[in-house]
């Protein structure tokens, strides 16, 4: 059965999930296929990401920005994909072992690994590790297809990863000419107050809703930095049994 959805994550890491939340924030219908093999399950501490003047546990990260794309409204699939294809009508068919997705758009966010991809017109590069071939905005040359991260020969970093995926998330915005993406509240009268029109994807909000969303934030942040059983970092493959 072949079902359809906007557009196609292939990869749940760092990268992949910022670009999903950017695109499902502005109600593109957007799935998110994972097999929950990132890095950054291995990973003792990170350092070096914005915000986190000590690190931050690298699993509840990747956890929280998981939990991020789902509530920007995207679809989490735990699922292997074993087929990226294009079709004779400009789209993708993106398969796994249970389902079979056609996509006008597809961002391509595994890594190293292109064994699933045949596309025509997609450039691979081979340097020992393998790259697509884009230009800075993770654009392939096949129109509708992308590559965030370190399949775009991004550096490893987790920042660069989750700004390189921001990044393609807008570039796709932009190519599907939906209009210049904010992503900041503004308060009341920010903009309106000086007879200004909002600018897309911003808004503006009283006291009361700031307030409000503060209290949230705080109250999601120490509820996930609490929990007293979070996960230890697995073992690299080349180690187990």
């Amino acid at each position: 059965m072949t079902d359809q959805t906007d557009i196609a994550v292939v990869g749940g890491g760092v990268a992949g999930l910022m670009a999903a939340t950017y695109t499902a924030r502005h109600d593109f219908e957007t799935r998110v296929f994972d097999t929950g093999a990132s890095i950054l399950r291995r990973n003792a501490h990170l350092e070096n990401v914005p915000g986190f003047p000590v690190g931050v546990d690298a699993r509840l990260w990747l956890d929280m920005l998981a939990e991020q794309a789902e509530r920007a409204g995207a679809t989490l699939i735990e699922a292997e994909v074993t087929a990226v294809t294009d079709t004779e009508g400009g789209t993708f068919r993106v398969e796994t072992a249970a389902e079979t997705f056609t996509v006008p758009r597809v961002v391509l966010a595994t890594k190293n690994d292109v064994s699933y991809l045949d596309v025509e017109g997609v450039g691979v590069i081979d340097r020992g590790k393998t790259f697509l071939d884009t230009d800075e905005r993770g654009r392939t040359g096949v129109d509708g297809c992308y590559a965030a991260g370190r399949l775009a020969e991004k550096p490893h970093q987790a920042a660069v990863a989750a700004g390189h995926g921001a990044e393609v998330g807008v570039a796709l915005l932009e190519d599907a000419d939906v209009g210049f993406y904010h992503d900041w509240v503004a308060p009341d009268g920010y903009f309106t107050d000086r007879g200004r029109d909002l600018p897309p994807g911003c808004e503006e909000v009283d006291r009361e809703t700031y307030e409000r969303r503060r209290e949230q934030a705080h109250r999601t942040i120490a509820d996930r930095f609490s929990d007293p059983d979070l996960e230890p970092p697995e073992t690299h493959p080349s180690l187990q049994e």
